[in-house]
């Protein structure tokens, strides 16, 4: 509940439009009981045959009368206590004084109010009955139509509200999903993003809207029912409220048990998510492996999870309905059997408490149970609307649960910075390991001057990806430091430092966007002319030119599906050679990619790197050829480092991770 009390806290800030929701709440809820207790009138005025103005005076007349009969009673009373020694009969006669001394009380104020509006009610109300009717009804039209503009205006403010506050925790969780770990992504992959990211907010602003709307407007017109049924007689409404407490504590048991359930309904919903997105994904894996009825199997399983859990959220539901149903229409039959009794009897009293001033009319017993009635009909509404509040506040805790996850790699304090160009890359003493697994790097040490191209290789799990991660600082070592020109990166701005590399990974990322904006990706000022400049530096401007539909113009769908890999590469790189970086890593940027390809690629590599750092991760001879120097990682470690040449002929592991090829160019 208190990271939905930080959306509450989000809606607050709006001020103008959340004060617009309140008071639109507040008129509906008014105009709703002003509806109601139009009853009155309707029984004890029209249907009795008599126009307003009538009413009053004779209304006021009966109140005189019973004041001056009620005071003569309490005379008979005094008199019969003067006359009488017996305890008991003493106590009863003071009791039966103090009752008829208060009655006449009432009486003779309530004679006076109605003297004194008897000359406005003969001036402006109507004197038949007929007449009184179309006044009433007219009232009532008024004040509906009133209500339902009232409503209208609320129902758009607090869908304005909702939304704006979707937006901006839509808007806060990506920019902090884009700020996690990497391995975050690894471990909870892309789908649960997805999916709290679309479905949790829709639910959260499903419950802002709830909260804000119909848990604020329903509540009111309760309050306002209640306070109606009170001024008509408010003992007789505490004793239909004798049960309350056991609702209270009825739907909150039932709330937790939602609040709990709708979170394994989202869970199950992120997990489906995932296997849409793996098999989507993977379809030509699917295909080629004719997996398709196991797919649809693992997803029947996952939905039949869904199903299952939806349903205990829906009996969830339905007992609160239940619940707050039997329990609302046990508060309305106490009221009808005490009311009932106290206006078939004229009593005051029930069981020997004192419930009303004076005896109950029959319209004053009809406006009271109209009152319970419009009361109840807001808290059937809110039992319908709770299970969405449930799911809203379910929903922020799970979106607040990765707004709020701590990231390793944080901005310094007292940021420094280093000169262009710079003059070295010195790794000291790194050691890394990941939260969950084992230590990946230990006593890393190398030093790249600028300008060297050098070539990192080594057998899968050695660290080299861990290596460029570092590099890139998408993470900090656990020891030792990794510095430029002496300068830890850690003491410098993620973004000036990483404005200084330009990385070309194995898996080529391609936006569904122009072949222009793809290569433009991280230099959004660059001009069209620099754009095609680059991509024929990276050797693509030719393809893009003949093999597209629209050249620079053409949209690539999702992963460029519609390009080779070749193709797709050389795009990558020119996005790189157009960031005009000091430091190139290249992450096995040609592993998977066609003869043709790695040539132009090399080709344009080689002309790049002039005068640059570049950090090759690779295991191809003719990418080798181009490092000035090749380092080799066993477990972690640098185990050798020298000219490709050198390692050919003093170190059998570099030998075999070449193969065959290189022994013979040697």
């Amino acid at each position: 509940m208190r990271e939905f009390g930080r959306v509450l806290r989000m809606v607050a800030r709006r001020r103008w439009t959340l004060g617009g929701c309140l008071l639109s709440s507040l008129l509906v809820a008014l105009l709703w009981g002003f509806n109601i207790s139009t009853l009155y009138p309707m029984v004890e005025v029209i249907f009795g045959g008599r126009g307003a103005a009538v009413y009053v005076s004779e209304q006021a007349e009966q109140s005189e009368q019973l004041a001056c009969v009620r005071s003569a009673e309490a005379g008979d009373y005094r008199r019969q206590l003067a006359a009488t020694t017996d305890p008991a009969a003493r106590r009863a006669l003071i009791l039966q004084i103090e009752s008829a001394e208060t009655l006449s009380e009432g009486y003779r104020r309530s004679g006076e109010w109605l003297r004194w509006i008897e000359p406005a009610a003969e001036r402006y109300l109507p004197a038949g009955p007929y007449e009184t009717l179309l006044l009433v009804i007219g009232v009532f039209v008024l004040a509906t139509l009133v209500k339902l503009l009232a409503l209208i205006a609320n129902l758009m403010l607090v869908q304005e509200l909702s939304q704006r506050v979707a937006m901006q925790i839509r808007e806060l969780f990506f920019r902090r999903a884009l700020r996690q770990d990497l391995e975050h992504f690894g471990e909870t992959g892309s789908s649960q993003l997805t999916s709290r990211l679309t479905g949790d907010i829709n639910d959260l602003a499903m419950g802002v809207s709830v909260m804000l709307g119909r848990m604020v407007r329903e509540p009111l017109k309760m309050i306002v029912c209640l306070i109606g049924a009170g001024v008509v007689c408010w003992r007789l409404l505490l004793v239909t409220f004798i049960i309350s407490p056991i609702v209270g504590l009825a739907i909150g048991s039932l709330s937790r048990s939602i609040r709990r359930s709708s979170r394994r309904v989202m869970e199950e919903m992120t997990q489906l998510y995932g296997m849409l997105s793996e098999s989507f994904a993977g379809i030509r894996i699917v295909r080629a492996y004719h997996t398709e009825a196991f797919q649809r199997s693992r997803f029947r399983i996952g939905a039949r999870k869904y199903y299952r859990k939806s349903m205990k959220v829906a009996f969830y539901n339905a007992a609160t309905r239940f619940t707050s149903e039997l329990l609302g229409t046990t508060v309305l039959c106490i009221g009808l059997l005490a009311g009932g009794y106290l206006v078939l009897n004229q009593e005051t009293h029930l069981l020997g408490v004192r419930l009303t001033t004076m005896p109950l009319s029959v319209g004053e017993m009809i406006l009271f149970f109209g009152f319970l009635i419009g009361a109840s009909d807001p808290a059937r509404k809110l039992t319908d609307v709770w299970s969405n509040l449930q799911r809203g506040i379910a929903a922020s805790e799970r979106l607040i649960e990765v707004i709020d996850a701590p990231v390793r790699v944080t901005e310094p304090e007292h940021p420094q910075t280093v000169a262009l160009p710079h003059h070295r890359i010195t790794l000291r003493d790194v050691a890394f390991r990941y939260p969950s697994g084992p230590e990946v790097l230990r006593d890393f040490n190398l030093e790249i001057p600028h300008g060297e191209s050098l070539a990192v290789v080594g057998p899968n799990g050695s660290g080299k990806s861990t290596l460029v991660g570092l590099m890139c600082r998408f993470d900090d070592p656990s020891r030792g430091e990794i510095c430029l020109d002496d300068v830890p990166l850690r003491e410098m701005r993620t973004r000036d430092l990483r404005r200084r590399i330009g990385l070309v990974t194995q898996r080529t990322v391609i936006f569904e966007d122009t072949i222009l904006n793809n290569i433009r990706y991280g230099s959004p000022r660059a001009s069209d002319a620099e754009v095609k400049r680059a991509a024929e530096r990276a050797h693509a401007d030719e393809f893009i030119r003949t093999k597209t539909a629209h050249g620079y113009d053409s949209i690539l769908g999702h992963d460029g599906a519609q390009l080779s890999g070749g193709q797709m590469q050389r795009i990558a790189l020119a996005r790189a050679f157009l960031r005009d970086p000091e430091i190139l890593i290249l992450d096995e940027a040609t592993s998977q990619i066609d003869l043709e390809s790695e040539q132009l690629i090399h080709e344009a590599l080689a002309e790049f790197l002039v005068g640059r750092t570049g950090i090759m991760i690779t295991h191809r001879p003719t990418t080798l050829a181009l490092a000035d120097r090749v380092a080799v990682i066993e477990a972690g470690q640098v185990s050798d480092c020298g000219s490709h040449a050198e390692l050919l002929a003093r170190n059998p592991f570099y030998r075999s991770l070449c193969g065959s090829p290189l022994r013979k160019s040697a």
